[in-house]
């Protein structure tokens, strides 16, 4: 074979690749079952430590962030040891690599700014996920914190992604923190209305609406003489995450038992006279 090879003519530009191929053909096929292997034992390790987290008592918001670095720490290990048995000096591939990392990060300001937000968010925890949240005109419940993007899911099965450096400099209101929730619900009834009367069939008609709860019981209140109506405040408290469904019913029932009692709910309306 090494004969018939000699009479192979091989131009110059690839006598390097030839020469060197000759020399470390076999550390190149053992660094390749090597990567191959390891990459594999690194999706082993990283479903275990998937399953692992499932078992223990840590914060939802933590775990996707724990499997991800896991997974991306032990690829580069694998890869610095794959260029280092196949001949490849890893100081100097380090020193490339650093290279590479500045003008990438210049690059990258705002991926950067992303990834500082998202630790920000990890570190004073804000905001966790399964938790009902309201920032930057979105609402809906918390699915996933990353380090670049928190994934929020609306009412409406809408998945947004909001970048991690806007959510940390802007104003979060975390609907879920406290547990429960007092509503404010408005409704208008006529100056002829007898306000005590109202209050009475609002606040029962609140205490027969499912998902509000009896303590702290709901209750009305009148906050201002519009121009045609008694405008009532009611106040149910419920679930953080019940407030948005709680909120239509409410509304219907309210609207159902003032019907019943034969109390009038103004609206806007135009009177025509002849002249």
């Amino acid at each position: 074979m090494c004969y018939l090879l000699n009479f192979i003519s091989i131009p110059k530009e690839l006598s390097f690749i030839y020469e060197y191929a000759i020399e470390h053909g076999i550390n190149i096929l053992v660094s390749l079952f090597i990567l191959f292997i390891g990459w594999l034992l690194i999706g082993i390790i990283v479903q275990f430590i998937e399953r692992f987290l499932e078992n223990k008592k840590i914060d939802e918001t933590l775990k996707p962030l724990i499997v991800s670095t896991t997974s991306l720490l032990l690829k580069i290990m694998l890869l610095l040891t794959f260029a280092s048995t196949i001949g490849i000096k890893t100081t100097s591939f380090v020193a490339v690599l650093g290279g590479l990392s500045i003008a990438f990060g210049l690059a990258m300001q705002g991926s950067l700014a992303n990834l500082a937000g998202g630790i920000l968010l990890l570190f004073f925890r804000p905001l966790k996920v399964g938790e009902y949240i309201k920032t930057q005109g979105v609402e809906g419940f918390v699915k996933e914190v990353q380090l670049l993007v928190t994934i929020i899911k609306t009412l409406d099965n809408q998945t947004i992604f909001l970048p991690n450096g806007a959510l940390a400099n802007s104003t979060i209101t975390n609907v879920s923190r406290q547990g429960t929730v007092r509503l404010h619900i408005p409704v208008g009834i006529g100056y002829e209305a007898d306000i005590k009367e109202a209050r009475d069939v609002l606040v029962k008609a609140m205490k027969n609406t499912p998902l509000v709860l009896a303590n702290p019981a709901p209750t009305v209140a009148v906050v201002n003489l519009g121009d045609s109506s008694v405008d009532l405040d009611l106040r149910p408290y419920c679930n953080a995450g019940d407030a948005p469904a709680v909120t239509v019913t409410v509304l219907e029932n309210a609207k159902l038992a003032l019907d019943a009692a034969n109390i009038n709910i103004p609206y806007p309306h135009q009177v025509m006279v002849k002249v």
